[in-house]
């Protein structure tokens, strides 16, 4: 049985947190600078992670604050990976914006829906 080390590298964790579709994603992150632990920037893929460490990183237009709770030996099923961290601030659902008024493509469209969607237009921009 092979002992759960006490520091893992941080894109190594993001990978087996299932943050990140891969290794090479998740050291790409980190070495663009676009990580935290503890609140200090980190630039460097080997950097290494211990439980109770908080990591903040951005992910698709979201701010991800982590609390990690384990290491892990391996990269396992998502509701294994769920374990490995504490998420301490969960994204905000966005806003969707709103949807183009429906044409049912049969030629141009009518007058209306022109109508429609420059105010659609105008809502947008304002």
């Amino acid at each position: 049985m092979a002992e759960t080390p006490e520091r893992i590298r941080i894109d190594k964790w993001l990978w087996q947190a299932r943050f990140f579709k891969t290794r090479s994603l998740s050291a790409k992150l980190v070495s663009g600078g676009h990580c935290r632990v503890n609140s200090m920037p980190v630039s460097k893929p080997a950097y290494g992670v211990s439980t109770g460490d908080v990591l903040t990183f951005s992910k698709e237009d979201d701010v991800r604050v982590i609390k990690v709770l384990a290491l892990g030996t391996r990269r396992g099923p998502a509701v294994e990976a769920q374990t490995l961290y504490e998420d301490l601030a969960p994204p905000q659902p966005r806003e969707r914006p709103p949807s183009a008024p429906k044409f049912d493509g049969g030629g141009r469209p009518s007058k209306r829906d022109r109508r429609a969607l420059e105010q659609l237009r105008r809502d947008v921009l304002e």
